[in-house]
């Protein structure tokens, strides 16, 4: 919407003045998670990790989530996160549907004590979950729930769907499904990865919780007309477009500050190349004087605070001020 009178974008000057589909959430006035606290917060002994949802993109702080406790996050023995997309409490209840697929599709917590290399024992546990081939089908014939009732699923060629059956211990047997994965994309919009599509109603439960989402999820959401309709319905179309995701963006970042770095170090040593012998080592002294005000601030700076653009004056006055004294 344009506020600024008669100035309007520069870029696109022929959108139109309102933009009715735009949400402004409490992000945009400073403040976030359930709490609505800023960050940094000012009142905070100690800033916390936060987490963004990938639906309302508001961020949580960790024990804002909904769980039981922070263990119930995904990570590995290292701390670093095994999911790849969190949905929040809030907007789970829009995502519902989730819960009719597969196990495999959530990271878990049960995932921070499996490594992530390519070993035989690795490969017996992820293969202990059914998990879904890139066209939406399932790779197991049968997913074991946590209601004890078996999810029996058909992956004919002409129709998926889902039934319940009998308990079978637990056990997976496989199927075909490398021939299905083969399919071309003309099936996937004519069945149901889910079996009636917008129609499914997820299992009931008594308690709302967060997604984690493990790596590639998106590949596997169904694509069939009714889903994608239901997509459209819930304004998360872009659910299914693998380039929306966290990940891609951060992948798409990565690369633009390394292409910035390599011109800016390329512009660099041009210039030093074309300076003189003591113009080069004053730089380099320089530098290196930089380099230790800047450890000795570090070291004797409190973890727990924010540094400020005042701590940063503060570095340049003790240079300039030994630069002085020598």
């Amino acid at each position: 919407y344009s506020k600024f009178g008669e100035f309007f974008c520069k870029l696109c000057p022929n959108k139109d003045v309102e933009n009715a589909e735009n949400s402004y959430n409490q992000n945009f006035k400073g403040l976030y998670c359930t709490c609505g606290r800023p960050y940094p917060d000012p009142e905070a002994e100690q800033q916390e990790e936060m987490i963004q949802c990938i639906l309302c993109e508001d961020w949580f702080h960790e024990e804002h989530l909904g769980l039981e406790t922070v263990n119930e996050i995904p990570r590995d023995s290292d701390g670093e996160p095994l999911y790849e997309d969190f949905i929040c409490k809030t907007c789970s209840v829009v995502c519902s549907f989730l819960t009719l697929y597969p196990q495999a599709i959530r990271a878990s917590e049960c995932q921070a004590g499996v490594s992530t290399s390519n070993t035989s024992k690795d490969k017996g546990v992820m293969e202990s979950h059914p998990t879904l081939c890139a066209n939406g089908k399932l790779e197991n014939s049968v997913y074991s729930g946590s209601s004890g009732n078996d999810v029996v699923l058909s992956t004919s060629p002409n129709h998926v769907a889902i039934e319940k059956g009998s308990s079978s211990n637990g056990t997976l047997e496989k199927n075909n499904c490398s021939d299905a994965c083969a399919e071309e994309d003309s099936t996937v919009h004519t069945a149901c990865a889910l079996g009636s599509g917008s129609m499914a109603s997820p299992p009931a439960t008594s308690e709302i919780k967060p997604f984690f989402l493990a790596k590639s999820w998106r590949e596997s959401l169904c694509r069939c007309e009714n889903c994608l309709e239901m997509y459209k319905q819930k304004h998360i179309s872009y659910l299914i477009d693998k380039e929306d995701s966290i990940a891609e963006y951060e992948k798409i970042a990565k690369q633009k500050r390394e292409e910035k770095l390599q011109k800016q170090e390329g512009a660099e040593l041009d210039f030093i190349n074309k300076l003189g012998h003591v113009e080069k080592m004053e730089i380099l002294g320089g530098i290196a004087d930089f380099k230790d005000e800047f450890r000795s601030f570090l070291e004797s700076f409190d973890p727990s605070k924010t540094i400020t653009s005042s701590d940063v004056h503060q570095i340049f006055e003790n240079l300039a001020k030994k630069r002085r004294r020598n």
